[in-house]
């Protein structure tokens, strides 16, 4: 884990990132705990895109669901319930 105590950013401000971030995402310290995480702009776009292909797949395969007939309705929450209760015996 790259880390950089808060201290050291308070310290010498964004010069102390620019050093970390050349060796990936940087975790900042405060009070003896990660609190937060800075990432390079690059970086930062992956994830998003990463996160956007996997909602597109998880949509996708429920979709798929329906369509294959793996979908089962309910009236209610209880009745939910109640099937969620069966299933797990």
């Amino acid at each position: 884990m790259n880390t950089l105590p808060a201290q050291e950013l308070k310290r010498r401000g964004l010069a102390a990132i620019d050093e970390a971030i050349a060796k990936g995402d940087v975790h900042v310290i405060r009070n003896n705990q990660p609190q937060y995480v800075v990432l390079s702009e690059e970086r930062y776009r992956e994830l998003v895109a990463e996160a956007e292909e996997a909602y597109v797949a998880r949509v996708k395969a429920s979709l798929q669901d329906v369509k294959a007939g793996r979908v089962r309705k309910f009236a209610s929450a209880e009745e939910l319930l109640q099937a969620l209760d069966t299933d797990g015996e």
